[in-house]
Order: structure tokens, then C-alpha cells, then sequence
């Protein structure tokens, strides 16, 4: 009797799909879930009565929860198979930044790039600073700050942005017709990318809890907005000392808003893609 010979049970060897390898799901361990494209930090494993699953948590604080099916998973561009983590002691896993971003081991700062991101103020360097600092300095990217952005397409000018010198404006209150929305609609350079975030100040970037407090208070209009948030907080009227106190309960991107971070994510792509260092 001829036999087919592409009958599965005769399939070659290097047709058959290899088992990828098994990665225990250790929290914070950053995959990729190959279906939804969803890549974030291991929270938590559940025992559920569908199979075990596994939560991820993205950099902008989003969580989804997804079984833990065989080759379900990217690590580092490689199909994996998460399993439930044994017993510690933990297997050893890649530190990540305060921007959620996996550290580079022994990197050293870059030379810093031509391009620059310009900030509004102080407060917004020291918050970008803060979080993204690390992943700056391995980009070679400089954060400086402009005391405001009414002289923004003067400064443009002076700066002569082109191709290998790119620049990223990061501009507070930055909503519909405001005055800040319409300086911005000024600047109309390709190698210039402003964008801003909706709050008054980049103190409400901050999430309340992170800060301690139930919400950010309402400061009626008229009144200088830091001066009436501490009013409203209860606190000193030194707006250097309340600003250290908020900043110190920065720790990592989990302590901000989705609309900063998404922005100063775009920023730092912006000057970095196809820019010299």
C-alpha cells in the first residue's frame, strides 16, 4: 500500500513547531502578549477554573488580564510559555527604570544629542527629570527649562531646529483655545514637535494619591493656582517646599497621569529617531 507521505503522522522533523521555552511569570518581568500586542509588567498569576492567567500592567497604569496559553508571549522579541512562579528563591530579572523601562546594565550617559526637550518651568524639568532620567541619559537627551512659552517662536528661531537637531516642546494647559494652544499653533516647523498636557500646572500631573491628598482642589479663578492649593491643602504658603513635598511622592511613572506621560514618551521618540548623537 503507497503511503502519502505528508500524512501528519510523517511530518518532517523541521516542519513540526518547536515548544517554546517555559519563563516563570516573576513580578515585574516585562512580555509582550502576541494576540493583542499588550506589553507590560507581571502584577499577579491567578489559579482560575479556565486555567491560570496573568496580569500585566502597562507604563501608563493599565491593567489586562490574559491565560497563560503556550507561545502567548513575547520576552525581548523570543516566543515564551509562561508558567506560575515556583517557590523563592526568585529568579534573578532586569531592573527596570522609574519610566518603567527595562535598565540598561552598566550604561554609561551618551554624549548629549543636538536635539533638546524644552520644558515650561523648573517644576516640569524636575518631574521629567525624576522619572525619566535614567532613560535621558542613555538617549543623550537635554532637558532644559523656559520660564514660560510666551516667547516660543522666537525661541524656535534661535534654536534652528533641522533634521539632525530636533525639538520637543512640553507645554502645560495646553487644551482648546487657550492662549497656551495658540502660541503652540505658531510654531509650524517639521523638526519641532509641541505637545502639552490638560492641567494648570504639571503639579495636577501628579496623582492625588501619590501626594496623599483625596483630589486636587479647585482655586477660583483670579488667584495664583499654586498659592491657592496650598490655602486649600492646609499647607505653608511656600510653594519650593510644597512642590518637594509632592515630588517626593514621585517614585516611579505609576505615581503620574496617562496625559503626561504619554506626552513626554512622544517627546523623547520625537528627538531621538533618526537624530545623531
Amino acid at each position: 500500500m503507497h503511503t502519502n507521505r505528508y500524512s501528519p503522522d510523517l511530518t518532517p522533523p523541521w516542519k513540526k513547531q518547536r515548544p517554546a521555552p517555559e519563563v516563570a511569570a516573576e513580578p515585574d518581568l516585562v512580555v509582550e502578549e502576541v494576540t493583542s500586542g499588550f506589553c507590560g509588567a507581571v502584577i499577579r498569576c491567578e489559579k482560575t477554573a479556565q486555567g491560570p492567567t496573568v496580569t500585566l500592567e502597562d507604563r501608563f497604569g493599565k491593567h489586562r488580564t490574559f491565560p497563560m496559553e503556550p507561545r502567548g508571549f513575547l520576552l525581548e522579541g523570543r516566543v515564551v510559555t509562561l508558567v506560575r512562579p515556583s517557590a523563592p528563591p526568585r529568579q534573578h530579572r532586569p531592573r527596570r527604570t522609574a519610566s518603567g523601562s527595562v535598565a540598561v546594565p552598566g550604561a554609561r550617559a551618551r554624549v548629549a544629542r543636538a536635539g533638546r526637550i524644552y520644558v515650561e518651568g523648573r517644576h516640569d524639568a524636575d518631574l521629567v527629570e525624576r522619572v525619566w532620567g535614567d532613560d535621558l541619559r542613555v538617549e543623550g537627551v537635554v532637558v532644559e527649562y523656559l520660564e514660560g512659552i510666551d516667547d516660543l517662536p522666537a525661541i524656535v528661531r534661535s534654536f534652528s531646529p533641522g533634521p539632525d537637531a530636533r525639538l520637543g516642546v512640553l507645554v502645560d494647559h495646553l487644551v482648546p483655545g487657550s492662549k497656551e494652544s495658540r502660541i503652540a499653533a505658531s510654531v509650524t516647523d517639521a523638526h519641532v514637535l509641541v505637545v502639552g498636557h490638560p492641567y494648570i500646572d504639571v503639579w495636577e500631573a501628579v496623582k492625588p494619591s501619590s501626594v496623599g491628598i483625596p483630589a486636587w482642589p479647585s482655586v477660583p479663578h483670579g488667584q495664583d493656582w499654586k498659592t491657592g492649593v496650598c490655602r486649600a491643602l492646609g499647607w505653608p504658603e511656600n510653594t519650593g517646599a510644597a512642590w518637594q513635598r509632592i515630588l517626593s511622592g514621585v517614585r516611579s511613572y505609576r505615581d503620574l497621569e496617562p496625559q503626561l506621560l504619554g506626552r513626554v514618551e512622544e517627546l523623547i521618540d520625537f528627538v531621538t529617531v533618526g537624530s545623531a548623537a
